[in-house]
């Protein structure tokens, strides 16, 4: 297991509680994966994602065709600071 991955639900919230922010106060289920409408918890307890992440994710989870564009465009270019132009912006932009 990373160092960066809490191994259980406790860890992470007791992780979280001692070095975040806390401008949020989230319900205590620590999501580890997701996919298509469920999500799991470090144990492996599955639940619907009725949330959707407020509809930034309401394609469901891991959906194979956003995960190939992810994948495709990463090995291209993964961030361009706005100090630069970069060759898809002002297409999108129009």
């Amino acid at each position: 297991m990373s160092q960066f991955v809490a191994a259980t639900t406790q860890e992470a919230i007791a992780l979280e509680d001692a070095h975040g922010a806390h401008n949020y106060h989230p319900l205590p289920v620590v999501i580890a994966r997701g996919s298509g409408v469920h999500v799991w918890d470090p144990e492996g307890k599955r639940y619907y994602d009725f949330l959707s992440a407020y509809s930034a994710v309401n394609q469901g989870h891991c959906h194979p065709r956003i995960i190939e564009a992810l994948t495709q465009q990463a090995s291209q270019l993964c961030l361009s600071s706005r100090a630069f132009y970069n060759d898809r912006l002002g297409a999108y932009e129009r």
